[in-house]
């Protein structure tokens, strides 16, 4: 396995764990950085006295705590669920002959949002990809929350040097939108586009019209410009795109977890179907 490389946050991510008291390692998506801020007012004596702590403020800060909780859980999950597929193809040559997927990527791989770390669009396209091919596909999910394009290409696609996989899909990019200025966004999308294994599935992104109010509109110029390179690029290598964006669309009722960023498993739906309109022939046909 290559080694990880150091990859940096700027320098305000600092700065707001230095004022919520929440430092350390832990990498958080743009809205948890928000949110912990924003509970240090709701959790305030002036936030209990005036009622904002019950307010919509309060319930989606603690929805955002209760996120918390289940990144770690699913974190755990997957750490603990790729240790057995790598133990079972290392011992069993039956195991080592099932087809094998590889997932790149960030909080939404991870399954955020849905009841269970199965329940995301990679344990909801595994099983179907289970059930139309006949086949037992096994999944290595190397997705972190709270991932960059730039950690998913430092930290991550070197881990491919170890395995053979038939599939490999990889989606982020919304971590960055917050993290990165525009031309180190473009830039760092670009360099892990240009990295991806041949017939990679990229995920774009998903965009909010109609959701978050006047900021969801306001994104979605900027949303469809990263969509526009992941499909020029995409073009150029002739990689195919699950189109998220066509297929997580209004009505957003129930389509989105407690914090109202990470899709719940009915959401997660859409991203599946997405996913598998896009995964090619050829790698069907290798299993």
């Amino acid at each position: 396995m290559r080694p990880k490389s150091e990859v940096s946050r700027p320098g305000w991510v600092g700065a707001m764990n230095a004022l919520t008291g929440s430092g350390g390692t832990v990498r958080k998506s743009p809205v948890e950085i928000v949110a912990d801020a924003a509970s240090v007012f709701t959790r305030s004596p002036y936030g209990e006295f005036t009622g904002v702590r019950a307010g919509k403020l309060g319930r989606w800060t603690d929805g955002v705590a209760a996120m918390r909780s289940d990144r770690r859980s699913f974190a755990d999950y997957w750490s603990a669920h790729n240790e057995q597929v790598r133990s079972e193809r290392a011992a069993n040559p039956e195991a080592s002959a099932d087809p094998l997927w590889v997932v790149l990527g960030d909080s939404t791989a991870q399954g955020l949002g849905a009841p269970g770390p199965k329940g995301g669009y990679v344990g909801q396209a595994l099983n179907q990809l289970r059930r139309t091919t006949g086949q037992h596909w096994r999944v290595l999910n190397l997705s972190v929350s709270g991932a960059l394009t730039r950690d998913v290409l430092a930290e991550q696609i070197p881990v491919l040097y170890d395995e053979k996989p038939d599939l490999v899909t990889c989606g982020a990019g919304v971590n960055d939108i917050l993290f990165s200025a525009p031309a180190k966004l473009f830039s760092d999308l670009r360099a892990l586009l240009a990295a991806v294994p041949d017939q990679t599935v990229l995920l774009d992104l998903p965009l909010m019209s109609g959701f978050w109010g006047v900021l969801g509109r306001i994104s979605v110029p900027y949303i469809s410009r990263i969509n526009r390179v992941i499909h020029e690029v995409a073009l150029e290598r002739q990689l195919p795109v699950a189109e998220v964006s066509a297929q997580f669309t209004p009505p957003w009722a129930g389509k989105f977890g407690v914090d109202n960023f990470h899709p719940s498993q009915d959401g997660y739906r859409d991203w599946t179907r997405a996913l598998l309109a896009a995964v090619p022939a050829s790698s069907l046909a290798m299993s």
